[in-house]
């Protein structure tokens, strides 16, 4: 089973090169952001909780992403693989993915990281917010707080992969071709 964890500050573009892999690999994308954004939608208590957090550029709690990765995990066990993508986004919850995933005899296959500067980002989001909709990609100072919050609390992430040798980095600005075919040549040696 391939099972990549994409890697990236928000705006990196991430849900564009997942969406790549899943057509190339067959994999199942399994976005935080998304299981976190169908709760929202359904105006669960969850979802209502998870909203006031992320317009504030907080991260939902790992016990609730936990269950969620284990629901979807569970409901598609017949998968060629998994994209993580948006997750983990702490050490904690790299050590609980790898102990679920061990659960279930499987692992992560190896972290993709897209490199992209801070001010690509910051850009890209606020175009993204334009068309989203998303209060969190509307505001210039939420999402210079979501950026300070990934490289303070995210980006140490790629540590416990590069120590289990299962790191990458590519760089996410160009062409969205040419970073997928960098990530291709990545996943093909996985």
């Amino acid at each position: 089973m391939l099972n990549l964890v994409l890697f990236g500050p928000p705006g990196a573009g991430k849900g564009t090169q997942s969406q790549k892999l899943i057509e190339k690999y067959g994999l199942i994308h399994l976005s935080t952001g998304d299981l976190l954004r169908g709760e929202i939608s359904q105006g669960t208590a969850l979802g209502l909780e998870a909203k006031k957090l992320m317009d504030e550029g907080i991260l939902v709690p790992d016990h609730v992403v936990i269950g969620m990765i284990s629901n979807k995990l569970d409901s598609n066990k017949d998968a060629r693989g998994f994209i993580f993508d948006g997750f983990p986004r702490t050490v904690a919850q790299a050590i609980a993915l790898d102990e679920l995933l061990k659960s279930k005899n499987s692992a992560i296959s190896g972290m993709i990281a897209l490199e992209v500067s801070d001010t690509e980002l910051e850009h890209r989001l606020l175009l993204r917010g334009k068309d989203s909709g998303r209060a969190d990609d509307a505001n210039p100072e939420v999402i210079r707080k979501r950026i300070k919050e990934y490289n303070d609390k995210t980006a140490p992430v790629a540590d416990f992969y590069k120590n289990q040798n299962k790191f990458t980095s590519v760089n996410g600005s160009g062409s969205k071709e040419s970073i997928f075919d960098t990530i291709a040549v990545v996943t093909e040696t996985l």
